[in-house]
């Protein structure tokens, strides 16, 4: 498949009569941008706002971050399974909004949601603060259940995402990047003399909220299965979250998965990337087993000589990450994992909730345990009494300053395992 991408450059989102982009910024008709994402009987309320980078603004807690593209040539549309019908996507030519989001919040389900901060200490861990965000404030009607709430908030983000990249269709876009993997036997003639490399996608799929879809379909209902990146690109893969924010995949980070991005840099360098495997992370033990199973079944029939494993979320799928580990080595395919650490606050705690000898080649994301204080915003998005009740925070993390002191887990991607995050590491 061959994919061109065009990026558009985005360096501000206004409210105007008409939804286009002119000369790098968004004008979004707020109106229209309403009547497209309503008439979800329940939902009570929908508000829309806008927090740019250096605002002194919280958005919080926060669903999904969502970018804004447009199918402008090939085979299907965004999203297929919820905004487009099931097509195969990933070839063509997409348009992408680049430097605008669309992020959800509200009365959001459960209590496993981040926080974005657009300055200050928070904005500092998450890449979202440097988006020009278009933020959905959704309210549900009484008496829904959490399920039917979850499902609602995605789609209204979704739709939004839908609607706005439209106004980059007929755009010229800043620049236009190419991705193209050729069916495998080709491909792997194409750079025969070097290492052939596959990408071990787990998707979040517990259950219970913690939910990842693939062509519209729930991930925990899939066995492994190949897939070209450039479809990753056209949003075959989307979150349907309700996690720690510090590790969760948004739709966005999905979008522009930098494991991909950088394979597709050294194709042809160094090494050979063949494509894209995703995997599942069930709670049931016979399930995991049978995805790792099928996982390193499919690594070797497609002749991988080693292989990147990225890990979404921590405790349960660390069991996961570690069959997926110890399966493929031990079909004599090199294996490197990444993943994050929870690792206690002073960091002395065992980092992962399984291990393996075999894992000897690891990238971190960071300490999801480290303590942080984010300053009090001017600005509020959604609800601030959610510090207290969001993974990583506890009864008192809003102080009466309002101020929040907690974990760094409740920044939305400050860990992010596939790397879309801003921590880096320091050799001594």
């Amino acid at each position: 498949m061959r994919l061109e991408i065009g990026k558009i450059h985005i360096r501000d989102i206004q409210f105007a009569d008409e939804t286009k982009v002119v000369n790098g910024i968004l004008y979004v008709n707020k109106d229209e941008l309403l009547k497209k994402i309503g008439g979800d009987d329940r939902i009570e309320q929908v508000k829309v706002d806008i927090a740019r980078p250096g605002d002194e603004t919280r958005i919080i807690p926060v669903k999904d971050v969502i970018e804004p593209r447009v199918k402008v040539e090939g085979k299907g549309g965004i999203f297929p399974g919820f905004i487009s019908k099931v097509d195969t996507v990933g070839e063509g030519r997409t348009h992408v909004l680049s430097g605008a989001a669309v992020v959800t919040t509200g009365s959001i389900v459960g209590f496993q949601e981040g926080i974005i901060d657009m300055s200050g200490e928070g904005a500092k861990y998450t890449p979202f603060s440097k988006t020009n965000n278009l933020v959905i404030v959704c309210e549900p009607k009484k008496g829904i259940k959490q399920h039917e709430h979850e499902e609602a908030v995605r789609m209204i983000g979704f739709k939004a995402a839908a609607y706005i990249g439209e106004a980059g269709k007929n755009v010229e876009p800043d620049e236009v990047k190419i991705y193209e993997t050729l069916p495998l036997l080709e491909q792997v003639k194409k750079y025969e003399e070097l290492p052939r490399v596959i990408y071990v996608y787990m998707l979040q799929s517990q259950g219970l909220l913690h939910d990842t879809y693939v062509y519209g379909v729930d991930a925990k209902k899939v066995i492994p299965t190949f897939l070209y990146p450039t479809e990753v690109f056209d949003g075959a893969v989307v979150s349907g979250n309700c996690v720690s924010a510090c590790d969760k995949n948004p739709t966005y980070v999905h979008l522009n998965n930098p494991v991909i991005e950088d394979l597709y840099d050294r194709d042809g360098k160094d090494i050979n990337f063949l494509g894209c495997i995703v995997t599942n992370e069930n709670v049931y033990l016979a399930d995991k087993e049978r995805s790792s199973d099928f996982t390193a079944k499919l690594v070797k029939y497609l002749g991988a000589d080693a292989v990147i494993v990225s890990e979404e979320g921590f405790g349960n799928p660390d069991a996961d990450l570690v069959m997926n580990c110890n399966k493929i080595t031990d079909e004599g395919i090199k294996t490197v994992l990444i993943t994050d650490e929870y690792a206690g606050q002073d960091g002395a705690s065992q980092s992962l909730a399984d291990s393996t000898t075999r894992g000897d080649a690891v990238v971190t994301a960071g300490n999801a345990n480290e303590v942080v204080v984010l300053p009090k915003m001017k600005k509020v998005l959604g609800h601030l009494d959610a510090a207290n009740i969001i993974a990583g925070g506890h009864v008192n993390s809003l102080r009466p300053d309002g101020t929040i002191e907690a974990e760094l887990q409740v920044v939305t991607g400050s860990t992010s395992e596939v790397g879309f995050t801003k921590l880096t590491a320091e050799g001594y």
